[in-house]
């Protein structure tokens, strides 16, 4: 969720019920800590507790590092990340690719455990491919290090974000340890949630490309555990507004320039199946101020508002 978890969307994610919503994933590589993109990606103003950053990379001492560094800055919580399956963080060794290397598993984890100086919790995948779903050894280094709570991907690195994930996997992890463990992958309605809980035994689950667009994923899943009913959809006004406001504090974080470019992403989720959709996403692609931006929202969710019928979204065909 690099490009995608930033300060604006936590907050929204927070706003919506989510328990904790963890910072991009920011590199333990030295020559980075004093970007201003690195310093964005770890910047929890105004958020509200427990605040965790992310860290990437393959050198024990440079992730204890930057694990202390990003604590004196505020992180109340170091996620370690040994998940991410892109190519250009496999292709340095780090992300997934790690579970193929179980020593050095176990020397990064000893390490920021050691140095960070706050609690340490850690992402998985099931394993390096379906013939090593090696996850379960892996996790008991991980209790064994001391680290707090570990959450996993169920698909392995080679999977990537192919077919459908499963879950036996997490169940095994989860008998295996006695540290929390939440599940995650394809966790996209409420009904989902509840029959990963149940064929996982997780403690918890963690949501991710399911949010894109749709943060009310939340609270449809903290209202459907508890009532054992589906929330209704918002109505497109309260999908316009949400937006509009989540644009805003994305040209406030951003800048203008560059929060009307990567509002684009985002414009194009909350957007997607509605009525009139394609040609409002190519046509708000073209404009370059947040006016621009704006004006056009307002005016495609008014039309959709409009040509809906009851009060939530008029989906296309």
């Amino acid at each position: 969720m690099a490009g995608v978890t930033d300060r604006p969307f936590r907050l929204l994610c927070r706003k919506l019920g989510v328990g904790m919503a963890v910072s991009e994933m920011v590199s333990s590589n030295s020559l980075l800590w004093g970007s201003a993109k690195t310093l964005r990606r770890a910047d929890h103003e105004g958020e509200q507790e427990p605040r965790s950053v992310q860290i990437v990379g393959t050198d024990p001492a440079r992730m204890a590092e930057a694990a202390r560094i990003n604590v004196e800055r505020g992180a109340q919580i170091i996620d370690i990340n040994m998940g991410c399956p892109a190519k250009k963080v496999c292709n340095v060794m780090a992300g997934s690719a790690l579970m193929r290397d179980q020593p050095l598993v176990r020397q990064i984890l000893e390490a920021v455990v050691k140095g960070a100086g706050a609690p340490v919790t850690l992402k998985i995948r099931t394993g390096w491919d379906r013939q090593n779903k090696n996850g379960p050894l892996i996790a008991r280094i991980a209790e064994d290090c001391g680290i707090q709570a570990l959450a996993v991907h169920g698909r392995t690195r080679a999977d990537m974000f192919a077919g459908d994930a499963e879950y036996e996997t997490i169940a095994a992890i989860k008998a295996a340890v006695k540290i929390p463990v939440i599940a995650n992958g394809d966790i996209s309605t409420p009904e989902k949630a509840v029959e990963v809980l149940k064929q996982s035994g997780a403690d918890g689950l963690m949501v991710g490309r399911a949010a894109q667009g749709n943060p009310w994923i939340f609270r449809e899943i903290l209202h459907f555990m508890a009532t054992g009913e589906r929330l209704a959809p918002p109505p497109v006004e309260e999908v316009r507004d949400t937006l509009i406001e989540h644009l805003q504090n994305l040209y406030a974080f951003y800048g203008d320039t560059l929060g009307v470019r990567v509002a684009r992403k985002h414009i194009s989720w909350y957007s997607k199946g509605l009525r009139g959709g394609a040609v409002f996403r190519n046509e708000i692609n073209k404009v370059e101020t947040r006016d621009e931006q704006l004006n056009m929202i307002r005016t495609f969710f008014d039309t959709v508002a409009g040509n809906a019928t009851g009060t939530t979204l008029g989906i296309a065909a």
